[in-house]
């Protein structure tokens, strides 16, 4: 019998309302006001994004179960990593593969419904879609799908893993290019304030992203900021309540990867 891990799937912790959620409210008007007039022109330069490879292109499960889609955009974005090997294999199959192990993980192992992100960045600069539905509600830009990456933030936050460990090495150039145009996507189309991009420690009992990737939020807020051609909004408050990590852990052991890998082919 598969064994389901609810807190993180459900997201159904709560929070009362603080002055961090009202600042946050404050700051999506503020987006919404500075992204109006002046930034309509590139209006649809941000639609389109960087290139997201779909839950089809690699080779994806179908959910367990119908995934929830919720009537409200995001808040914010929560950076992970994988914890997986820095590899310095680049391509475009090793990202499939991955994306791939991942779901099998999650599902086979954590008992969810699909993947628990939204999105991966491989170490080669390929985005893949996580959970499904999620590529289509980011465009549409009006609704997000429910998540399985962060105890207590996953009705309220868009996930990001990042292939490797970072706990003592910064990510690829291309990675983190890959990453800053992923973020000022989801920043632009949801009207999240570049300053309400997180680590997955601000909200739960873990070391990801890794120390060294969670060195760079502060400069990854500047460069989407820049990349949007918005103003520096004010920090965001930290956190002051941390949720443990339920059931197995969240990192997907090296055999998941290792098989994805040797038997992944591309879909016709």
């Amino acid at each position: 019998m598969r064994v389901r891990s609810l807190a993180p799937e459900s997201g159904l912790v709560r929070a009362p309302v603080s002055r961090r959620g009202l600042l946050t409210g404050a700051f999506g008007l503020a987006v919404a006001g500075v992204w109006g007039a002046g930034a309509r022109a590139d209006a649809a330069a941000r639609r389109a994004g960087p290139v997201i490879f779909d839950c089809a292109a690699w080779g994806a499960r179908p959910p367990s179960e119908d995934v929830v889609v919720l009537a409200q955009r995001p808040r914010r974005i929560i950076v992970h990593h994988t914890a997986t090997a820095n590899t310095e294999d680049y391509s475009q199959k090793r990202a499939f593969a991955l994306a791939r192990a991942i779901q099998n993980y999650h599902m086979d192992m954590q008992g969810w419904i699909d993947t628990g992100q939204h999105f991966t960045v491989s170490r080669g600069a390929f985005i893949t879609e996580g959970r499904h539905h999620s590529l289509a509600e980011l465009s549409a830009g009006r609704r997000q799908v429910r998540a399985a990456h962060c105890v207590g933030q996953n009705d309220v936050s868009v996930g990001i893993e990042n292939e490797g460990t970072y706990t003592g090495v910064e990510p690829p150039a291309r990675q983190y290019e890959a990453l800053v145009s992923l973020c000022a996507h989801v920043c632009g189309s949801y009207a999240i304030p570049p300053s309400e991009i997180h680590g997955h420690r601000d909200f739960n009992s873990t070391q990801c992203p890794g120390d060294r990737l969670y060195a760079l939020l502060p400069k990854l807020r500047e460069d989407v900021a820049l990349r949007l051609g918005v103003q520096q909004w004010p920090a965001a408050e930290e956190p002051t309540e941390r949720h443990p990590w339920p059931g197995p852990p969240e990192y997907l052991p090296p055999d998941f990867l290792t098989r994805e890998l040797g038997r992944w082919t591309p879909r016709g």
